[in-house]
């Protein structure tokens, strides 16, 4: 049977966690009860006759078996009412005569109280919280369905024929434009009020820090506000219904919603010129965008989800709670042998966060208006966007992982052994081979060695409760498990070893014809179209979501970056040894190179040599990109800074690609300053920006006060490991000779401590991201409303 730790461990929040009942720092004060109580046992046994020491300490110690009739008066529960509704009531325990000299009891009794004002506290602040975002959603349906009705009207006008005529509109579905001035007031001060309301929650439960923290957000919020506000007002529209003016906000994160905006301002300002002077009503007319209100129901819809998915965690929090109490009480009762728990549990149960039905009453309304909108009064369909399920763990999965890893080990041990007797990899080896082939199974093994790192970090990030499929802002039932991702890893690379492990066959035989030579070609392009095959087979929405997210990355300037978009970029500044394999893999095979085998072209063209350069910019620039956008979302200049480390990182790449071409002792210089520069730049941020590590005044020396991992010298040792593979750069100048391996088996090895190092950083940045969400309470995403009421003037 588990314990019921363990159990509340593994069903709490986890970013809620400081805010549930300290359940185990309750149970390390029975304990120490126990402990007492044992020793004053032991003490009246020693040469004292039991009948008398019992007497003396019957009045004052309560560890003895005692059936005593008072036991229901040995504590009394005051309740003091909050002086204003915005500070809550709080519990006092008084203990009676039984326990009145008993300092262990009084310490537990106060620990008590203690939890449940917090408990209380945390729950009227996140229902409030709740509440008032549901009414928000509910004022957002109406004003989406007044803007429907109105567009179904002015369609069935179009189809009489009748809209230009003169007649009177009707008023209860008219919509004109107004105005555009104060286009982003109303999404900026509902982002303050919440803000705001969060500090002051905060204000009792978190730290100081966390209070600092959140007025620079603050800060930032306003800085945006002046800063972003002519832009950004591109995205919305003002109208008027029922005498309301509301504007139509939709964010601008996707380019083809910029270019709509746009060219509906210029649309607008044209046809406003052409009929200047004309009535001011037909000037006014606005002819409602369907899609801005598909875009519009979209977000109302996500944002319904969203809070459901809250009130679902808030009823969790309350239950839980509320199980912990009555199993704590009761081992109260069990070490104390006295019948008090009724007592106390009777004024748990009346406590504001059992008695309160304001989120059930709440959760029935989202669910009956999200059935009846959104989802055609079909309620199946409607939970499966409510409460979709998680996808259940086969043991096939664990199956065909053990076989394929099983294929995989001995295709590779034969390939090895084939290229060894070859001499395949000494510096003597076939240099067609390793020119041609061997840039294919480097690539594929970064990359498949890089996906097998992320399934470790999912598993390891479960083990500790890191909530990733929250933070990345994946979808609960298409997100990849870790042995989704190990599978993965195992049949790919069980396929192209086997593939690579005939061609290597093939040409020791002496077959160097065109098919042979296109082997690994048809390799790669098999990849290639697996990744794109639109057919619901082989984990579809994870492969268009990682295009996605590819093309998000690509275009950083013109779309929202999110957390997946830049954690994404930054594997791939981990990988520009692959993307440069992959590179020169294309041009090998779209010019025909393999045909005559002329490997040398694709490093003697001109273009190509630019080509070369410019991918290993890339994922730099990318990420800078990325900066960018989010200083001119976000208005926060860490993000000009952290531009800067891609920036250095960019010129120390290209400084390492001219010394390759052009070993000259100037380049040698060059590339020693640049990249020192990055990786000091690199390692003051990973330590302190992403891993939150290096302060100064933890309670964690050089650390931070909030620590996952129990031991703690991982973290140095994660520092010192994270340093020297950050160095990985040296081997540019020092050259090493390891034995006769060729210098791209050399090279190859070293990529794969970056990808390593990677990996290994994966863990900690988002353990960090997830410290930040706990520390302010946020389990839920906030999903921007499209509509916001302008005042009139």
């Amino acid at each position: 049977m588990v314990k019921f730790s363990k159990q509340f461990e593994a069903q709490l929040v986890p970013e809620w966690k400081e805010a549930f009942v300290d359940y185990w720092l309750l149970k390390k004060d029975l304990k120490r009860m126990q402990v007492v109580g044992d020793n004053k046992s032991d003490l009246h046994n020693r040469g004292t006759e039991p009948s008398l020491v019992h007497r003396l300490f019957k009045k004052r110690i309560p560890f003895f078996r005692s059936n005593g009739n008072r036991e229901h008066g040995a504590i009394q529960v005051h309740r003091k009412l909050g002086s204003s509704a915005s500070k809550n009531d709080f519990y006092e325990t008084e203990l009676l005569d039984q326990f009145e000299d008993n300092e262990v009891v009084k310490e537990f009794f106060s620990r008590l109280d203690l939890q449940l004002n917090k408990v209380n506290q945390f729950y009227k602040g996140k229902e409030k919280e709740y509440l008032d975002r549901g009414e928000s959603l509910h004022k957002q349906m109406e004003i989406l369905l007044e803007l429907k009705a109105a567009l179904k009207q002015q369609q069935q006008q179009r189809g009489k024929g009748i809209l230009g005529t003169d007649s009177k509109d009707d008023p209860s579905i008219s919509c004109s434009i107004i105005s555009e001035e104060d286009s982003t007031r109303g999404a900026i001060d509902q982002t303050e009020q919440n803000s705001e309301s969060l500090s002051r929650e905060l204000g009792s439960l978190t730290s100081e820090q966390d209070q600092l923290s959140m007025s620079q957000r603050l800060d930032s919020i306003k800085y945006r506000r002046e800063e972003g506000n002519k832009f950004r007002s591109l995205s919305g529209r003002v109208v008027s219904c029922q005498g309301k003016n509301v504007k139509i906000n939709i964010p601008l994160t996707t380019p083809s919603r910029t270019f709509s905006a746009l060219t509906d301002l210029v649309w607008e300002d044209l046809v406003n010129q052409s009929k200047k002077g004309g009535n001011e009503l037909s000037n006014n007319k606005l002819s409602v965008n369907k899609t801005k209100l598909h875009h519009a129901e979209k977000m109302i819809r996500g944002a319904y989800i969203e809070l459901y998915k809250g009130l679902g965690y808030l009823k969790t929090y309350r239950n839980l709670n509320m199980l912990a109490f009555v199993k704590i009480l009761k081992k109260f009762d069990k070490v104390t042998q006295k019948q008090v728990s009724s007592t106390y549990l009777k004024v748990v149960e009346s406590s504001y966060f059992n008695s309160s039905d304001k989120a059930v009453k709440l959760t029935d309304e989202v669910e009956e208006l999200f059935i009846k909108q959104f989802a055609e009064d079909d309620k199946r369909k409607a939970m499966k966007y409510l409460k979709p399920h998680q996808r259940k763990e086969s043991h096939t999965v664990t199956f065909f992982i053990g076989l394929f890893a099983g294929c995989f080990m001995a295709l590779f041990t034969g390939y090895c052994i084939m290229a060894h007797l070859a001499g395949m990899y000494t510096s003597r080896s076939n240099s067609i081979y390793m020119e041609t082939a061997y840039p294919v199974l480097s690539m594929f093994s970064l990359l498949f060695l890089h996906l097998f790192l992320y399934g470790c970090n999912i598993f390891m990030w479960r083990k500790t409760r890191i909530n990733y499929a929250f933070i990345f802002e994946f979808a609960p039932t298409k997100e990849l498990k870790y042995r989704d991702v190990l599978l993965i890893c195992t049949a790919c690379m069980t396929i192209v070893v086997g593939a690579m492990f005939a061609h290597l066959a093939l040409i020791l035989k002496g077959d160097s014809s065109t098919q042979v030579q296109a082997i690994p070609g048809i390799l790669v392009l098999m990849f290639l179209l697996l990744l794109v095959c639109p057919f619901n087979v082989l984990y579809k929405s994870t492969r268009f979501l990682f295009l996605r997210i590819l093309r998000n990355i690509i275009l950083s300037p013109l779309y929202k970056v999110v957390m997946v978009d830049f954690f994404m970029a930054d594997q791939l500044c981990s990988q520009v040894p692959m993307l440069r394999s992959l590179e020169y893999v294309a041009c090998y095979y779209i010019t025909g190179s393999y045909k005559t085998q002329d490997y040398g072209y694709c490093y003697s063209a001109k273009h190509f040599r630019d080509l070369a350069y410019a991918v290993s910019f890339l994922p730099y620039y990318w990420r800078a990109m990325q900066c960018a956008r989010r200083w001119f979302d976000e208005g926060d200049m860490g993000h000009l800074i952290n531009l800067g480390k891609y920036v250095s990182a960019m010129l120390a790449a290209g400084a390492k690609v001219a010394y390759e071409r052009e070993k000259s002792p100037g380049w040698l210089v060059l590339v020693v300053a640049m990249s020192s520069g990055a990786t000091v730049y690199q390692l003051y941020w990973d330590f302190v920006k992403d891993w939150g590590l290096l302060q100064a005044n933890s309670k964690n020396p050089w650390l931070r006060n909030d620590l996952i991992l129990k031991r703690k010298f991982v973290y140095y040792l994660s520092m010192g490991l994270n340093l020297v593979l950050r160095l990985a750069w040296l081997q540019t100048v020092i050259h090493p000779n390891l034995g006769s391996l060729d210098s791209r088996v050399t090279s190859f090895l070293l990529a794969a401590l970056e990808v390593i190092r990677r990996g290994h950083w994966n863990f900690y940045r988002l353990e960090n991201e997830h410290l930040n969400n706990a520390g302010k309470f946020r389990a839920v995403k906030t999903v921007p409303l499209p509509f916001h009421e302008v005042d009139q003037d």
